[in-house]
């Protein structure tokens, strides 16, 4: 079941404002891709519960032993490799096409907002759909054969270690300048399957709402103090209701 919460409680009105909207943007987290079944780092099955991130997800590490390194790359890549867009993706990316969503700015690695059609999207930790060579800059797509090169897969042009397009701990995040482009024009700002507290990221609906934007949170439980529109429940279900209700506000 899925409750509407916080100050605005009646899914025709937050349609109607979303109607109005003149620049919308959605910033995405791990829990959109949860029920495409791929756990978040930090939950009971976690990567993290297996694998020390101060040891195996940083950069002085990769450096230092990519060997050890890519046994977590590998799990990771096993673990996405076949994973699929949800309705909450296929959702997002049906607002962009009808002219609804100006972008997607994501918090995620998994590719899937691609594969579920998105065309505009702003990844502030990388893809791990792509291996990046860090001495030429070469970069290409990852595939099983490469997952599973023994000790580690090298770049075809220099013969250095390999490393998914990723950010590691160390690293600094990506696209911030192009994101931070978008946010000042952002009048409405679907918030969906993050907590908003690692920052930068976490600034996000903050300066959206500092600059008199509405905020549309899309969690599980409500997390944002201020949210406009709390979707309460699975992003799954919440999403396509509010994309159903878009449509059928032009009939």
């Amino acid at each position: 079941m899925i409750e509407i919460t916080g100050p605005g409680t009646n899914l025709e009105e937050a349609v109607k404002q979303f109607r109005a909207a003149r620049f919308p943007l959605a910033f995405t987290g791990a829990g959109i891709s949860v029920p495409s079944g791929i756990p978040d780092f930090r939950s009971e099955k976690g990567l993290w519960t297996k694998y020390n991130p101060e040891m195996y997800a940083t950069l002085d590490a990769f450096l230092e032993d990519p060997k050890k390194v890519w046994d977590i790359y590998r799990d990771r890549g096993r673990m996405l490799l076949d994973k699929k867009p949800n309705k909450a993706h296929l959702a997002l990316a049906e607002m962009e096409k009808a002219g609804l969503l100006k972008a997607v700015i994501t918090q995620n690695i998994d590719r899937l907002h691609q594969l579920a059609g998105s065309s505009m999207i702003l990844e502030i930790h990388g893809n791990f759909g792509r291996l990046q060579c860090l001495e030429c800059g070469n970069k290409m797509p990852v595939s099983e054969k490469l997952l599973e090169t023994r000790p580690f897969p090298v770049c075809e042009l220099c013969g250095s270690p390999l490393k998914p397009d990723i950010v590691l701990f160390g690293e600094g995040v990506r696209q911030m300048e192009a994101i931070q482009t978008l946010i000042v024009s952002c009048d409405l700002l679907l918030v969906i399957g993050t907590s908003a507290n690692v920052y930068p990221a976490a600034a996000l609906p903050t300066q959206v709402r500092e600059n008199g934007g509405l905020l549309y949170e899309f969690n599980l439980e409500p997390v944002l103090q201020n949210a406009d529109y709390c979707f309460s429940g699975s992003a799954v279900k919440s999403l396509p209701l509010l994309m159903q209700g878009l449509k059928n506000s032009v009939l």
